[in-house]
């Protein structure tokens, strides 16, 4: 009798799993449109001193810069949610063993300060490089097992503090861009690793909504490569990021690789400015190239301003390159039987300032690409989220307690 009982389990899981993949991209609980990040703010004192709860609540970082009546405008300026990043680094470092509950339980106060203003909340898991006193970030959970593991348990955890919120309120996304399986050599270790995560998370909390990614920051690229009747549920939400043209949208900024920080003044789109105007501008990017670069890269760096410039120098162009990650994922999506409003785009923007660099892009570019990008993802029915609220690239507020240009938030502010 037991034996006949097991099977019959058995039997009825293989079914619930059958039916499951026979009728994908059904409506998620949690639905979005139009969002903003709360962006990752990094002034948290060094590792040595997380053991200090004073140093560390309340928690995420943001709690100590805005209020409540700061998430009432963007309410009001006409969004519907926010991505909201937490660094899980704390969660996995022994200095926050006295206090790990804590630490927990002010995720939830700001998840529910949030829902208290009004908008939905998606919780990111946002890991960035370790570095300085911080040891633990990305690298180490990706490259190290045992870390991967308390990565895996602490998503477990979240999910379980969070399991009893309003499910149409709040929705859980288990890592921001992975930085895994972007080798040429086909590496494929990301859906193993997202399905053990993935079912760590459901089996704390079975109403929310999980965000899922492909690996590689999330590009669209890595996205389509997903299998999702891998994830046997509906109440999923896949997220892809885009900052194409990465040459305007990171202008200035030194962590983006050994290229992009000797570009500076470039127009978005190229064509609105006069070709002498840009022949002038992309003169003077080739002489500090000339000047600052290592002598052996020079070459390659020159080469590369060149394609890349072509690549976006007509209208029609750039239309096409700007397109392609949308086109990737709304092919994705319709094969896989996921319906648009279940893909959002998460993450997409164009920086303003990098952080001690004097130049800062004019913001009538910046919003006239933010409006460009809405339009696409709106076009294809994706929700979409702007990177971000202050910081390098802010679109609210700028360094130091300084204001961003209200240009970009008037173009949110004007949509119908």
């Amino acid at each position: 009798m037991a034996l006949l009982t097991a099977m019959i389990k058995s039997l009825m899981a293989a079914l619930f799993v059958l039916v499951a993949l026979a009728f994908p991209g059904q409506a998620a609980t949690f639905t979005m449109k139009r969002g903003l990040n709360l962006d990752q703010w990094v002034t948290w004192p060094g590792e040595d001193q997380w053991g200090d709860a004073k140093a560390i609540l309340p928690y995420p970082e943001w709690r100590r810069f805005l209020n409540q009546d700061d998430l009432k405008a963007l309410k009001e300026a006409g969004f519907d949610f926010l991505r909201m990043p937490v660094d899980p680094s704390p969660f996995l470092s022994d200095q926050t063993m006295a206090f790990r509950d804590d630490l927990y339980a002010s995720v939830l106060d700001s998840v529910r300060i949030v829902n208290g203003a009004g908008l939905k909340v998606v919780v990111d898991m946002h890991l960035i490089p370790a570095g300085g006193s911080r040891k633990i970030g990305m690298a180490q959970v990706m490259d190290d097992p045992r870390t991967f593991d308390l990565y895996v348990d602490m998503v477990r955890k979240m999910a379980r503090t969070l399991a009893a919120e309003d499910p149409e309120k709040v929705a859980f996304e288990l890592m921001n861009e992975p930085i895994v399986d972007c080798d040429s050599d086909g590496t494929n270790l990301w859906p193993d690793r997202q399905r053990k995560l993935f079912a760590a998370a459901r089996s704390s909390a079975t109403k929310l909504t999980l965000v899922l990614t492909g690996a590689c920051y999330s590009a669209a690229s890595s996205l389509e490569k997903i299998d999702p009747r891998a994830i046997p549920d509906d109440n999923v939400i896949w997220t892809f990021h885009s900052y194409d043209p990465f040459l305007l949208t990171h202008q200035g900024a030194t962590w983006a690789g050994d290229f992009i920080p000797y570009v500076t003044g470039l127009p978005y789109p190229l064509t609105s400015v006069p070709k002498t105007q840009l022949d002038v501008t992309l003169d003077t990017i080739r002489a500090r190239i000339k000047s600052e670069a290592p002598w052996t890269r020079q070459s390659g760096l020159l080469a590369y301003l060149d394609e890349q410039v072509a690549s976006m120098d007509s209208p029609e162009k750039l239309l096409g390159l700007m397109d392609a990650p949308f086109e990737k994922i709304e092919a994705w999506a319709k094969a896989n039987g996921i319906k648009s409003e279940n893909v959002t785009l998460a993450e997409f923007g164009m920086i303003r300032q990098e952080y001690g660099n004097a130049y800062v892009m004019p913001a009538r570019y910046r919003a006239a690409y933010v409006r460009d990008m809405i339009g696409r993802a709106e076009a294809h029915g994706f929700s979409w989220s702007v990177w971000s609220y202050g910081g390098a690239f802010g679109i609210v507020d700028a360094f130091n307690g300084d204001k961003a240009e209200p240009d970009v938030m008037d173009v949110i502010r004007s949509l119908p």
